[in-house]
């Protein structure tokens, strides 16, 4: 039997495209994070946390740097990606969109110096390789789950 979603037609009432419940725990993930990077022991040096920049010694879970603006992007970005789970077109552009950013950030921390001005998010060598796997893992999920309309056998 094929559901609507898979024929491309409009779901029933109470059939949600795959691709919507992907982003809404991708989302919830990223808000679970940022709430995490506010709680002292799941941080550590949580006293030496910045508002933002490199000189911010907090680390979530000891190994990913933290600053209150960093934990408050992770925030904004999940909550955004829950108002736009709501539609399977914005939860994939979520997932796609969202990667496309965590790749950007990825090249970002490969090109600066971590120990610069320039280094306001803060970044070190864990966050790059994290955001890459992100990157990968949040655009191949919106590839993955996003329905495939118009296609015939042939």
């Amino acid at each position: 039997m094929v559901s609507a979603s898979q024929s491309g037609a409009i779901p029933a009432a109470g059939e949600r495209p795959v691709v919507r419940t992907v982003a809404r725990i991708v989302a919830a993930t990223f808000i679970l994070v940022g709430v995490l990077g506010f709680i002292p022991g799941v941080t550590t040096d949580y006293d030496s946390m910045a508002f933002a920049g490199h000189e911010s010694g907090a680390q979530l879970f000891g190994l990913f740097q933290v600053s209150i603006l960093h934990n408050i992007v992770h925030l904004l970005f999940g909550v955004a990606g829950l108002v736009l789970a709501r539609r399977a077109d914005t939860a994939r552009l979520f997932l796609i969109g969202g990667g496309a950013v965590y790749l950007l950030l990825w090249l970002y921390g490969l090109v600066i110096d971590h120990d610069s001005s320039a280094n306001f998010v803060p970044l070190d060598n864990a966050d790059n390789w994290l955001h890459l796997v992100l990157a990968v893992g949040m655009i191949g999920l919106g590839l993955l789950f996003t329905p495939r309309r118009g296609r015939t056998d042939a």
